[in-house]
C-alpha cells in the first residue's frame, strides 16, 4: 500500500511536468517554423530590405525574394542614375544636359505638364527622331518630363529612397505592379539606347535592363536599405 501510494504520488507530480516541457518544446518549434526561412523567400531577418510592393487587400503577387530582388535593382539603380535617365528626372524645373548632367543650357521649364513653359516648348528642338551630327537634340515623337504634379524626380535620390518612390502609386502614375513591368519597355525608355551621337549609353544593354527590372518587380519590388550602395 504505501508503494502504490508513493507511486500515484510520483506520477502526480511528474506528468505535469512533462505537459509543461511538452507544451515548451512545442512553443519552440513554432517559433523557428515562423522565424525560420520560407521557400522562395527569404525576407526573414534581412536587414536589407523594407517590404513588399502590395498588388491589393490580398498582398503580394507570386513568390517573392528579398535578396535577389534587392539585388536586382541595384542593377536597375545605375541605370536610372546614368545621365540618360537622370536628366529627364531633375530635382528641380529645368532639365539636365550631357553626359556630366548639368543644367539644359536654354534653361526651359518644366511646365504643368511636362512639356515645357509657353513658348518654349520640348518638341520645338526635340524633333521626332535624333537629329543628325555630334551633340544634337536627341529625338522621340513624345519628348517630356514628369508632369509637375508628379515629377518622379531621380536625381540625389538613394537607392532606398528611389525604389520606394518608383512602387508608391501616389507618385508612379497610379501604376500597378504589372504597368510597372510593361514600362519597362516604354518607347521614351528604350530611347536611352539610342541618344544620338556623342552621348554615353546606359552602363548595360536594355535587355539586361528590362530583365532586372522584371526580376525586382516580380520577386517583391524590395527597397535595399537606407545605406545601400
Amino acid at each position: 500500500m504505501f508503494n502504490s501510494g508513493s507511486e500515484n504520488k510520483t506520477k502526480r507530480i511528474i506528468t505535469p511536468r512533462i505537459i509543461v516541457v511538452v507544451l515548451i518544446l512545442f512553443s519552440l518549434m513554432g517559433g523557428i517554423a515562423a522565424t525560420g526561412p520560407r521557400v522562395n523567400d527569404t525576407r526573414v531577418n534581412n536587414p536589407a530590405v523594407d517590404g513588399p510592393i502590395l498588388d491589393g487587400p490580398t498582398g503580394t503577387v507570386g513568390p517573392t525574394d528579398s535578396v535577389e530582388s534587392v539585388a536586382a535593382f541595384m542593377k536597375v539603380y545605375k541605370v536610372l542614375m546614368s545621365p540618360r535617365c537622370m536628366n529627364c528626372h531633375p530635382s528641380g524645373d529645368v532639365p539636365l544636359q550631357g553626359d556630366d548632367s548639368h543644367l539644359h543650357q536654354m534653361l526651359p521649364q518644366r511646365g504643368s505638364d511636362g512639356k515645357g513653359l509657353y513658348a518654349m516648348k520640348c518638341t520645338n528642338c526635340h524633333q521626332p527622331t535624333n537629329s543628325s551630327g555630334v551633340h544634337t537634340p536627341p529625338g522621340h515623337p513624345n519628348w517630356h518630363l514628369p508632369p509637375a504634379n508628379m515629377k518622379m524626380v531621380f536625381q540625389g535620390k538613394t537607392a532606398h529612397q528611389l525604389a520606394k518612390q518608383l512602387v508608391d502609386r501616389k507618385q508612379n502614375g497610379n501604376k500597378n505592379r504589372q504597368q510597372l513591368i510593361e514600362h519597362g519597355d516604354d518607347a521614351l525608355v528604350v530611347a536611352a539606347w539610342n541618344p544620338g551621337e556623342g552621348r554615353t549609353l546606359p552602363p548595360m544593354s536594355h535587355e539586361e535592363f528590362k530583365a532586372a527590372w522584371e526580376t525586382w518587380l516580380k520577386k517583391g519590388a524590395y527597397a535595399p536599405g537606407p545605406k545601400a550602395k
